[in-house]
């Protein structure tokens, strides 16, 4: 528990400061602690010190632990792959997915999206750094897929998720954000107000370049089980 929530004090700690180095508002990156392959009971325990949002990759592992957190008030992001025979369960389970990169997967969210439910809120996977390892679309694909996204009921578009490819110097890992930021603002759509980009390594930068969540697993829960 003491292991825990140091971490999570340490985390929280350098998004502060690096707020502060950017000239940023306090509190205006969100911590989501990414949670997959960590029992139930980790994550009640970051509950208990405040935090609510939590992100997972594995679906069945996910609504395992969904269950077994139920009388918690989480919200819930997928962060993963998305392959067609899960989005009914996405859509069903989850407030959030960061991982949509076509639109046949944005078409399957929609229409399996319960009616009773908000609207899925949606960030775009984009591949920023042109890795053939990594799922999502170019920048340059990028304002078609929005084109193609806008109207579809029972989800909203909030913005885009990106994974760099990993740098160590601080100047090296600003360049991809600072170039994902700037694009999605030249699109003038103030509806995408949502950059979720930046992890344990590179959560100074992606700050400095206009991310609003910060995705962060090992440091705040150790190393991860597989």
């Amino acid at each position: 528990m003491n292991d825990i929530k140091q971490r999570f004090e340490k985390v929280n700690l350098q998004i502060r400061q690096a707020e502060v180095a950017a000239g940023r508002s306090n509190d205006s990156v969100q911590l989501l602690a990414v949670s997959k392959t960590k029992p139930a009971i980790d994550i009640a325990r970051a509950y208990q010190m405040g935090q609510r949002h939590f992100a997972e990759s594995y679906l069945q592992e996910a609504l395992k632990k969904q269950q077994a957190l139920a009388a918690f008030n989480i919200t819930w992001h997928f962060i993963g792959p998305i392959q067609s025979n899960k989005t009914k369960a996405i859509a069903t389970y989850f407030n959030w997915v960061h991982s949509v990169d076509r639109l046949k997967i944005a078409k399957r969210l929609s229409e399996q999206r319960p009616a009773n439910l908000p609207a899925l809120n949606i960030c775009l996977q984009v591949n920023i750094s042109g890795e053939a390892s990594k799922a999502g679309v170019t920048l340059e694909q990028l304002p078609q897929l929005i084109s193609e996204m806008r109207g579809l009921p029972n989800i909203q578009l909030r913005g885009v998720m990106a994974i760099p490819e990993p740098k160590t110097e601080y100047e090296s890992q600003r360049q991809p954000f600072n170039q994902l930021y700037h694009a999605v603002k030249q699109l003038n759509m103030p509806e995408l107000d949502t950059f979720s980009f930046g992890m344990t390594a590179d959560l100074k930068a992606a700050i400095a370049e206009g991310s609003t969540i910060v995705r962060i697993g090992t440091a705040l829960f150790g190393a991860r089980m597989y």
